[in-house]
């Protein structure tokens, strides 16, 4: 099932490498398979790179899933201290910015239900933006505090089961995204694998 969606299907951005897509999905499957109680979610969405495949593998697999997106779509912001590196000056605030029509219009050329999208930095949102149980969470905030702060509001929410995946852990132009899962894991011991540049908690 997931290598004909990665085969008819091409990303919407270079934001992605396919390996990395085929560990996700593959995460996201044994979720599925496993009938782990709860939401699909994924904090940093961009124009739905990884979005259109989830909701692919969510139709064939598992229709009626709860998927829901959230995005300030303005950009990446400030870095702090701990996201500096040599590797990644070409991080900046406001790179990476799109916005939600842009992410509706690639669901609706796929011919897909668009998730439900939450426009916000991280830090805004509150309990009634989540989901009451996550069975599954992909984080893709780039910088030190929007991982933290989605490692925050996600991970008290993870069912028995469910996974957390962090994507750039093993980037050396992104050091704060290993940084911020490195504290959570030390105050909130997990299994923890590493795969390719996502870390795979759960």
């Amino acid at each position: 099932m997931i290598e004909g969606i990665l085969s008819r299907h091409k990303p919407v951005s270079d934001q992605m490498e396919a390996d990395e897509l085929r560990i996700i999905l593959g995460e996201l499957r044994s979720v599925i398979d496993g009938e782990v109680y709860g939401s699909v979610v994924e904090f940093g969405c961009y124009v739905g790179t990884t979005s259109l495949f989830i909701r692919r593998l969510l139709d064939a697999a598992d229709k009626t899933r709860d998927f829901q997106v959230y995005d300030s779509f303005a950009g990446l912001p400030a870095k702090t201290r701990e996201d500096e590196s040599p590797a990644g000056q070409h991080f900046e605030a406001g790179q990476l910015s799109a916005s939600p029509s842009q992410l509706i219009t690639n669901f609706k050329k796929a011919g897909l239900a668009k998730p439900i999208i939450h426009k916000s930095w991280f830090d805004d949102l509150t309990d009634e933006d989540l989901p009451g149980a996550i069975a599954f969470a992909l984080l893709d905030g780039d910088f030190y505090q929007s991982i933290k702060t989605s490692l925050k509001l996600a991970g008290p929410r993870l069912s028995i089961g469910g996974k957390l995946i962090i994507d750039d852990y093993q980037s050396e132009a992104l050091p704060g995204v290993k940084q911020a899962v490195d504290e959570w894991l030390r105050q909130h011991p997990m299994r923890l694998r590493v795969q390719s540049s996502l870390a795979i908690l759960g």
